[in-house]
């Protein structure tokens, strides 16, 4: 496992992080166990996770996943082996069964002491903000239009004061941004630039893969120049870039068989692209998962990739994928579709 600095703090994460959306949904809490003692076996050490998980978020399921790490937490006295992360669910429609009152102060003390006690911890080493309170392009959105009927009125000071109180009291130890854009994540710096008492983000969780390099267009210069390190989710868009959708498979128990509104990634430009990066990877002898994978390591900007599998064979194979380095003239190859087909998901 190659391990470096989340950035800002003397805390070393693995540059590969287990991410745990499926626990509680597609994965039983067994399997979410044997997820984690498999992963500390190989060297990780970065869970992330959130109160929103397991995903597509349901009333009845809402927060298992968390209960799940806190009771492998508990079984295996483990605790003080992992970096920890979670994050506060966003206002939105989906989401009024938790609570409707966004990033308010009361909000944020109830999601990070509901999170902790489902975690049975008394700390969370990385908290972070799910999504923006404000509209803006996230969640597939590909621009930004500007939207009127938004009456969001900028309380980035405030929230940013709820924070520091948390991590004074110990609840918190850092804070990172999710979903985040690059007007919204310089906003959030500056905020804590200007006033020296407040909490500096270190982290953007954003989506990133060959399918999805948007963000290197604005925010890979913010991450390398503020040193906020891109914590990179859908590495593998939704399992696409695995290649088990090529030609229109549908595998059972897949996550977009399960869950077709998930289409994001199987656009008709997009699966072109998929197809032209398999047939890259079975010329060098590489799966396209480990081509993928080892693609989203090798970005200077990245401080953790966020993989996530339903299978003990997935999670196998993804994790191996520190391993693998690409050479300059694949990585020029790989350069060479994206020009031709730039980003066919948003």
């Amino acid at each position: 496992m190659i391990y470096q600095k989340l950035p800002h703090t003397d805390l070393e994460i693995s540059k590969i992080c287990l991410g745990t959306m499926t626990w509680g949904r597609q994965n039983t809490e067994a399997e979410g166990h044997e997820q984690m003692d498999y992963a500390v076996e190989q060297g990780i050490n970065f869970f992330d996770t959130a109160e929103l998980y397991p995903i597509p978020a349901h009333p009845d399921r809402y927060a298992d996943t968390e209960k799940i790490i806190g009771n492998w937490f508990k079984k295996t006295g483990n605790r003080d082996k992992i970096i920890l992360g979670s994050k506060i669910a966003g206002k939105a429609e989906f989401t009024k069964f938790i609570r409707t009152t966004g990033f308010r102060r009361e909000s944020l003390i109830d999601a990070v002491e509901g999170s902790l006690e489902r975690l049975q911890t008394d700390y969370i080493d990385l908290y972070q903000l799910h999504w923006p309170e404000r509209t803006t392009n996230y969640f597939g959105k590909r621009g930004y239009k500007h939207d009127l009927s938004d009456f969001w009125q900028d309380n980035i000071h405030q929230v940013l004061e709820t924070l520091r109180d948390l991590i004074t009291e110990g609840k918190i130890r850092h804070v990172g941004l999710s979903n985040e854009t690059p007007w919204g994540t310089m906003r959030f710096l500056e905020e804590s630039k200007v006033h020296s008492s407040l909490p500096r983000m270190i982290t953007i969780q954003n989506p990133y893969n060959l399918l999805n390099r948007q963000f290197e267009v604005g925010l890979s210069e913010i991450s390398m120049r503020e040193n906020i390190g891109l914590l990179a989710y859908s590495p593998l868009g939704f399992g696409v870039l695995s290649g088990k959708y090529r030609g229109g498979m549908k595998p059972a128990n897949a996550r977009i068989t399960l869950f077709p509104n998930y289409n994001r990634y199987i656009s008709e430009n997009a699966n072109k692209a998929t197809q032209e990066y398999y047939e890259l990877a079975q010329e060098y002898n590489l799966s396209l998962t480990q081509m993928a994978l080892a693609f989203v390591n090798s970005r200077p900007f990245i401080t953790s990739n966020i993989i996530g599998a339903t299978s003990m064979k997935q999670l196998k194979e993804n994790i191996s994928s520190i391993e693998v380095d690409l050479s300059d003239e694949l990585l020029k190859r790989i350069d060479d579709v994206h020009n031709d087909i730039p980003d066919p998901a948003p």
